[in-house]
Protein backbone atom coordinates (compact mmCIF):
# COMPACT_ATOMS: atom_id res chain seq x y z
CA UNK A 1 0.00 0.00 0.00
CA UNK A 2 1.45 3.34 -1.11
CA UNK A 3 2.07 5.55 1.86
CA UNK A 4 2.94 9.47 1.53
CA UNK A 5 6.21 10.23 2.18
CA UNK A 6 7.47 12.58 5.17
CA UNK A 7 9.17 14.55 3.05
CA UNK A 8 8.21 15.89 -0.44
CA UNK A 9 9.83 15.07 -3.39
CA UNK A 10 12.13 17.47 -4.78
CA UNK A 11 12.97 16.25 -8.09
CA UNK A 12 15.20 19.09 -10.17
CA UNK A 13 14.76 19.67 -14.40
CA UNK A 14 18.49 18.65 -14.56
CA UNK A 15 17.38 15.26 -12.78
CA UNK A 16 14.61 15.20 -14.99
CA UNK A 17 16.56 15.95 -18.12
CA UNK A 18 19.54 13.38 -17.05
CA UNK A 19 16.81 10.55 -16.75
CA UNK A 20 15.05 11.11 -19.57
CA UNK A 21 18.48 11.09 -21.42
CA UNK A 22 19.62 8.43 -20.45
CA UNK A 23 16.15 6.54 -21.05
CA UNK A 24 15.82 7.50 -24.37
CA UNK A 25 19.63 6.35 -25.16
CA UNK A 26 18.64 2.72 -24.44
CA UNK A 27 15.00 2.17 -24.53
CA UNK A 28 15.43 -0.37 -27.44
CA UNK A 29 17.74 -2.05 -25.18
CA UNK A 30 16.97 -5.40 -24.01
CA UNK A 31 16.39 -5.15 -20.36
CA UNK A 32 16.93 -1.42 -19.83
CA UNK A 33 14.41 -1.45 -16.70
CA UNK A 34 16.97 -2.30 -14.44
CA UNK A 35 19.45 -0.32 -15.57
CA UNK A 36 16.92 2.71 -15.61
CA UNK A 37 16.22 2.46 -11.94
CA UNK A 38 19.80 2.05 -11.29
CA UNK A 39 20.53 5.30 -13.32
CA UNK A 40 17.25 6.84 -11.47
CA UNK A 41 18.50 5.98 -8.35
CA UNK A 42 22.05 7.13 -8.92
CA UNK A 43 20.41 10.45 -9.89
CA UNK A 44 17.88 11.31 -7.28
CA UNK A 45 19.14 8.76 -4.55
CA UNK A 46 16.18 6.94 -3.90
CA UNK A 47 13.19 6.15 -6.31
CA UNK A 48 9.77 7.91 -5.44
CA UNK A 49 6.35 7.40 -7.10
CA UNK A 50 7.03 10.46 -9.26
CA UNK A 51 10.42 8.81 -10.49
CA UNK A 52 9.35 5.73 -11.12
CA UNK A 53 6.31 7.04 -12.98
CA UNK A 54 9.04 8.56 -15.24
CA UNK A 55 10.41 5.57 -15.82
CA UNK A 56 7.27 3.67 -16.76
CA UNK A 57 6.36 6.45 -19.19
CA UNK A 58 10.11 6.81 -20.96
CA UNK A 59 9.73 2.81 -21.79
CA UNK A 60 6.10 2.50 -22.26
CA UNK A 61 5.10 -0.37 -19.33
CA UNK A 62 2.74 -0.68 -16.91
CA UNK A 63 3.54 1.34 -13.69
CA UNK A 64 2.82 -1.96 -11.35
CA UNK A 65 5.97 -3.29 -13.49
CA UNK A 66 8.37 -0.82 -12.52
CA UNK A 67 7.55 -0.35 -8.79
CA UNK A 68 7.52 -4.62 -8.74
CA UNK A 69 10.75 -4.63 -9.99
CA UNK A 70 12.20 -2.06 -7.39
CA UNK A 71 10.24 -2.95 -4.58
CA UNK A 72 11.84 -7.20 -5.47
CA UNK A 73 15.55 -5.70 -5.54
CA UNK A 74 17.11 -4.70 -2.09
CA UNK A 75 19.11 -2.42 -3.72
CA UNK A 76 16.64 0.15 -4.36
CA UNK A 77 15.05 2.57 -1.80
CA UNK A 78 11.43 3.96 -2.35
CA UNK A 79 11.98 6.47 0.52
CA UNK A 80 14.74 9.17 0.69
CA UNK A 81 17.40 9.12 2.71
CA UNK A 82 18.20 11.13 5.32
CA UNK A 83 21.60 13.51 5.42
CA UNK A 84 22.91 11.38 8.44
CA UNK A 85 21.81 7.00 7.64
CA UNK A 86 21.58 5.36 10.73
CA UNK A 87 21.56 1.40 10.50
CA UNK A 88 20.74 -0.96 13.82
CA UNK A 89 22.10 -4.11 13.22
CA UNK A 90 19.44 -6.87 14.03
CA UNK A 91 21.77 -9.99 13.20
CA UNK A 92 21.35 -13.03 15.84
CA UNK A 93 24.37 -12.06 18.18
CA UNK A 94 23.33 -8.25 18.47
CA UNK A 95 19.66 -8.88 18.51
CA UNK A 96 20.17 -11.65 21.41
CA UNK A 97 21.98 -8.49 23.42
CA UNK A 98 18.62 -6.45 23.06
CA UNK A 99 19.40 -4.51 19.76
CA UNK A 100 15.43 -4.57 19.47
CA UNK A 101 15.21 -2.00 22.18
CA UNK A 102 17.39 0.19 20.39
CA UNK A 103 15.62 0.10 17.18
CA UNK A 104 12.60 0.83 19.49
CA UNK A 105 14.68 3.58 21.09
CA UNK A 106 15.35 5.42 18.38
CA UNK A 107 12.12 5.21 16.44
CA UNK A 108 10.75 6.57 19.62
CA UNK A 109 13.40 9.60 19.87
CA UNK A 110 13.39 10.44 15.67
CA UNK A 111 9.93 9.83 15.73
CA UNK A 112 10.03 7.45 12.52
CA UNK A 113 10.03 4.08 11.96
CA UNK A 114 12.62 1.38 10.30
CA UNK A 115 13.34 2.47 6.92
CA UNK A 116 11.71 6.26 6.84
CA UNK A 117 13.21 9.56 6.99
CA UNK A 118 12.97 12.25 9.48
CA UNK A 119 10.66 15.20 8.07
CA UNK A 120 13.97 17.79 8.07
CA UNK A 121 15.45 14.96 6.05
CA UNK A 122 18.41 14.82 9.16
CA UNK A 123 18.00 11.66 9.50
CA UNK A 124 16.93 8.20 8.21
CA UNK A 125 16.66 4.86 10.29
CA UNK A 126 17.24 1.58 9.11
CA UNK A 127 17.80 -2.31 10.11
CA UNK A 128 20.97 -4.73 8.63
CA UNK A 129 21.36 -8.34 8.95
CA UNK A 130 24.85 -8.15 10.30
CA UNK A 131 27.76 -5.80 10.00
CA UNK A 132 30.19 -7.64 11.49
CA UNK A 133 30.77 -6.55 14.97
CA UNK A 134 29.33 -9.21 16.66
CA UNK A 135 32.06 -8.89 19.99
CA UNK A 136 30.34 -5.30 20.17
CA UNK A 137 26.73 -6.55 20.08
CA UNK A 138 24.57 -4.78 19.58
CA UNK A 139 25.77 -2.57 16.98
CA UNK A 140 24.89 0.62 15.20
CA UNK A 141 26.52 3.00 12.71
CA UNK A 142 25.82 6.18 11.93
CA UNK A 143 26.86 7.09 8.87
CA UNK A 144 30.45 5.25 8.94
CA UNK A 145 30.76 5.71 12.74
CA UNK A 146 30.35 2.78 14.68
CA UNK A 147 28.48 2.29 17.97
CA UNK A 148 28.45 -1.19 20.29
CA UNK A 149 27.66 -2.27 23.26
CA UNK A 150 25.01 0.35 23.24
CA UNK A 151 22.50 0.64 25.81
CA UNK A 152 19.05 2.77 24.86
CA UNK A 153 19.86 5.19 28.05
CA UNK A 154 23.24 6.33 25.65
CA UNK A 155 20.98 7.26 22.23
CA UNK A 156 20.21 10.61 23.04
CA UNK A 157 23.89 11.77 23.80
CA UNK A 158 24.86 9.76 20.14
CA UNK A 159 22.27 11.40 18.02
CA UNK A 160 22.45 15.13 19.62
CA UNK A 161 26.42 14.73 18.05
CA UNK A 162 24.68 14.46 14.58
CA UNK A 163 21.86 17.20 14.95
CA UNK A 164 24.37 19.79 15.27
Amino acid sequence: MYKEPAIPFRGTKEQEQELTAFIAAHKDEEGVLLPSLQKAQEIYGYLPIEVQTMIAKGLDKPLSEVYGVATFYSQFSLNPKGEHRISVCLGTACYVKGADKIMEGLEARLGIKCGECTPDGKFSLDSARCIGACGLAPVMLVDDDVYGRLTVDELDGILAKYRG
